[in-house]
């Protein structure tokens, strides 16, 4: 378990901020620099540039405005850890080795476990966007975490009567998240008298991996006839699984973890791939009404449509300035303390209350979604 230990007294002496060269004495106050980390590249790039391009619409905005309550403009520091928790390490050296002390992410629950830690260490604020349980500590997160995405699972699985189910799982190095969830779920069935089975899967990255690999491991899922298959998986496993269920002759129920909700996973799917599984997840930015005008922000200002994430880190920034402007300063400990203090939130992810004892996110927006005849994620009915 990552904690924070033994910072409180000199929290409120570190300071939030990265100041310019020279900016001592100047008219305007230096900007505050934040860093987003997240797979900006690699096969989850999709996704880290919409968490990327979330928290560049929350800062645009703000300083439209005029900038944060002493009038400092904010700056944006893109940290590509690229979802590989080998990179972690070195990628939160350079954003500290940068003098700045807020961050948003990283993203994938491996990376989080290896260097939010060292973050923290360093007087680092993450509004942290893992859901590895693991990984809380000081800040705050207004992504569900593993203990609030599992159970919702488990509860429509007893609700359509699944008594077998077959767990294929991405319980690799970079796993972190797909393990944790898969673990908890399993654990709720078989308190609940299911029974499952586990079969591993390796990423798609991974060297030497045969063609017809993710079509074996579907087949080993099948092959134990269960009533039911979850996929705990990133989407670029999840494409190939979708892939692999839908040619397969035994049909039985299909529900695909929270990571697999991703345009990247439409991108790359047919009509009938994508709608061969529901989903345990939070809808795109579209199919959230609180959103719509942060989709029309959000449209012109990338000239594309926006993903699932970068909702969540752009309504993380939003708390993260409100924090900053309700405390007047820029010492770590008073803006955590604002920013666990949020309640009520006017978010585009809906309203957010944080819980002040552990930081994490009271009312969380996961349900079953589905994909719809516009290849589009939808709740389901």
């Amino acid at each position: 378990m990552i904690t924070w230990k033994g910072v409180a007294s000199t929290l409120a002496l570190a300071v939030c901020l990265s100041l310019a060269v020279g900016a001592t004495g100047s008219a305007a106050p230096a900007p505050l620099v934040i860093a987003v980390e997240g797979p900006q590249s690699g096969a989850q790039a999709s996704n880290g540039l919409d968490q990327l391009r979330g928290v560049r619409l929350a800062v645009r905005q703000l300083d439209a405005r005029g900038g944060l309550w002493d009038g400092r403009k904010v700056v944006v520091y893109a940290a590509d850890d690229k979802a590989d928790a080998a990179n972690a390490k070195a990628v939160a050296l350079r954003v500290i080795a940068r003098g700045i002390h807020c961050l948003i992410g990283p993203y994938n629950s491996s990376v989080g476990i290896a260097n939010l830690g060292l973050y923290r260490h360093h007087h680092v604020l993450p509004l942290w966007m893992t859901s590895r349980d693991e990984t809380a500590g000081f800040g705050a997160t207004v992504q569900p975490m593993n203990t609030q995405i599992a159970p919702n699972a488990a509860r429509y699985m007893k609700r359509i009567g699944a008594k077998h189910v077959a767990i294929l799982v991405d319980d690799t190095a970079n796993g972190a998240f797909t393990k944790g969830v898969a673990e908890q779920l399993r654990s709720a069935l078989l308190r609940h008298g299911a029974t499952v089975t586990w079969t591993s899967v390796q990423e798609t990255t991974a060297p030497g991996l045969p063609s017809n690999y993710y079509s074996q491991q579907v087949d080993k899922a099948l092959s134990t006839n269960p009533d039911l298959v979850y996929a705990s998986t990133y989407f670029p496993e999840g494409i190939q699984i979708a892939n692999a269920l839908t040619a397969a002759s035994s049909k039985p129920r299909c529900l695909m973890g929270l990571a697999n909700v991703d345009n990247g996973f439409l991108s790359e799917t047919t009509l009938a791939q994508a709608q061969r599984c529901v989903f345990n997840g939070v809808p795109a930015a579209t199919e959230i009404p609180s959103a719509r005008t942060y989709v029309l922000k959000y449209r012109r200002m990338f000239h594309t449509q926006p993903s699932v994430w970068g909702t969540f880190t752009y309504d993380s920034a939003r708390i993260l300035f409100a924090a900053i402007n309700k405390a007047k300063s820029y010492a770590l400990g008073a803006v955590e303390r604002q920013l666990r203090r949020t309640k009520g939130f006017h978010g585009a992810t809906g309203a957010i209350t944080i819980n002040p004892s552990n930081g994490y996110r009271t009312n969380i927006p996961v349900s079953i979604l589905r994909v719809n005849a516009q290849k589009r994620f939808v709740r389901a009915k």
